[in-house]
């Protein structure tokens, strides 16, 4: 007897541990240099320290209810939903990438230009995931515009550092 209910639940429990997996393994390598964020000179509407791990939490869920509702897409747009997919894998390994540029490299200029690139992937997948799942797409706002604040926090503390 096959649970069709527990492997859509499933689906959704392991795409949403993926997306915080990567989240949070991108912050235990920067976990040493974290301290660098409280001595830089930050712009005016830098958030309080306490707010990121909430929101990029948040986020994360957000990825990951939005990821299976694409894969659970796959039986009707099988090419469509894996390209979709890969997509979305190479924006969250950009994801992955940035606060090690940032926190460990301390290359707040090449961290910003990676920024730029993830909003390009982000804005890319947003619309990918439109064509599947316009639910998946909404879900995927509030990270988009996360994104875009912190490209400006990053850019100001570039110019201010």
């Amino acid at each position: 007897m096959r649970f069709p209910m527990w492997s859509k639940h499933k689906t959704y429990l392991i795409s949403i541990l993926i997306a915080l997996g990567i989240g949070g393994l991108s912050t235990f390598f920067i976990r040493n240099n974290l301290f660098l964020y409280h001595i830089l000179n930050k712009p005016v509407f830098a958030p309080p320290n306490a707010l990121y791990p909430i929101v990029w939490t948040i986020l994360y869920i957000l990825m990951g209810i939005s990821s299976a509702r694409i894969y659970l897409q796959k039986s009707a747009h099988s090419f469509e939903v894996m390209d979709t997919l890969l997509n979305y894998a190479l924006q969250l390994i950009l994801n992955f990438f940035w606060p090690i540029l940032f926190f460990n490299m301390h290359t707040f200029l090449f961290a910003f230009i990676w920024l730029v690139v993830l909003w390009c992937f982000i804005i890319k997948m947003i619309f990918r995931f439109s064509r599947l799942d316009t639910t998946a797409a909404y879900l995927q706002i509030p990270y988009f515009l996360w994104v875009t604040f912190a490209g400006y926090l990053n850019f100001m503390i570039y110019l201010l550092n």
